[in-house]
């Protein structure tokens, strides 16, 4: 691989991450096309993943992507879904070489897209920064293969691993430059995700603000009574910023009519023992076409996903200061009676931001 190649692709991995948190279902897809060293097209995948990455720089570059150099982060898609495929768009603008990162795993596409541009006499590249855009695809990809999004799990917690003191106070535990960039995570998912528990003590409106960005991400809601205040914030903003709720079949009517009254999409879910099935939820959540997930707690949620080996990513923002063991800890019971049986996770990045410290984690299988 040259550095060439691999200074596009950067390029359009730059681009593809632009469409994080706006274009699910699809992936967040980047494209750059290339002729005599100059950029004559660059695309990305667009709000709601339509028009894709693809078509768009092919549109830029005009006549000029004949013998041209495609770069593009995903495989280029090879059947037909509410648009053409993109492999065929790059076969009949004629260009002569196509760079790709990675293959798709969606079993319409996988393989196909790059046979597709070989018969017609392209030349196909793969493998190219693959590792940032197998991290990059890491939720569509989980969609597709395990048919539920990826899960990152976000706790703010004291140095000692508490959300709140005893008596339940937890604003502000982490400093201002930390929350900003939480704002930040949450515009690059496509939902975000809290327990009852959590709405019903923080009333949080899960919304990212301060970013310049005209999307929000949905808001989603675990409740397996519904147990949820009518007049928060959650339930005045539904009509405008989705807000979906999972909840137990045994929950109450009128709730549920008065939560559909004001917007809100209703996801009737399993119970597993006494709380809501979370693979359940997620495989729902998966099926309607959420790739990314950025769960804020609570200490139950989190306890919940870690004891089903649902979460993918862990991200940890400590401040420096002690709450003691009266306080609320971060995650609630996970029943271990022996250390193996913890889930363990390899630390990939740590460092200071503020006052605090972010360090994540990723499943010790796949580090990406």
């Amino acid at each position: 691989m040259s550095d060439t190649d691999k200074r596009f692709m950067a390029l359009a991995l730059s681009l593809g991450r632009r469409g994080m948190g706006n274009c699910w279902p699809n992936p967040a897809v980047g494209c750059v096309i290339v002729k005599d060293g100059r950029v004559l097209g660059r695309g990305w995948t667009q709000p709601g993943g339509r028009p894709h990455a693809e078509p768009q720089a092919l549109a830029q570059a005009g006549e000029g992507a004949r013998g041209a150099t495609v770069y593009v982060t995903l495989e280029p898609c090879s059947h037909f879904g509410k648009t053409p495929p993109c492999a065929q768009a790059l076969i009949d603008a004629g260009v002569a070489h196509v760079v790709a990162a990675i293959e798709d795993s969606d079993p319409r596409v996988s393989g196909q897209g790059f046979q597709m541009l070989r018969d017609a006499g392209i030349t196909v590249t793969t493998g190219v920064l693959s590792d940032q855009a197998a991290r990059d695809h890491a939720g569509f990809f989980r969609r597709t293969e395990q048919g539920r999004p990826w899960v990152t799990l976000k706790l703010a917690s004291s140095f000692d691993g508490r959300i709140a003191t005893g008596s339940g106070q937890s604003k502000w535990i982490t400093g201002s430059e930390a929350r900003r960039m939480v704002h930040a995570m949450r515009m690059r998912h496509d939902a975000v995700m809290v327990g009852a528990g959590t709405a019903r003590a923080d009333d949080p409106s899960l919304t990212v603000r301060d970013m310049g960005v005209n999307h929000q991400p949905v808001r989603v809601v675990i409740s397996r009574h519904l147990d949820l205040p009518l007049m928060g914030q959650l339930a005045r903003t539904a009509n405008d910023i989705p807000v979906w709720i999972a909840h137990g079949p045994g929950a109450d009517v009128e709730r549920i009519r008065a939560w559909e009254g004001l917007g809100a999409r209703m996801i009737p879910s399993a119970v597993h023992g006494v709380q809501l099935d979370p693979a359940d939820v997620l495989r729902q959540l998966g099926q309607a076409g959420l790739n990314r997930i950025f769960c804020e707690g609570g200490s139950a949620l989190a306890a919940s996903l870690l004891a089903f080996d649902l979460v993918d990513e862990l991200i940890g923002f400590t401040a420096g200061l002690g709450i003691g063991a009266e306080g609320l800890p971060s995650i609630g019971a996970l029943g271990l009676g022996r250390l193996e049986e913890a889930p363990r996770y390899v630390l990939e990045e740590v460092r200071p931001v503020g006052a605090d410290i972010l360090h994540r984690w990723v499943r010790r299988q796949e580090k990406i």
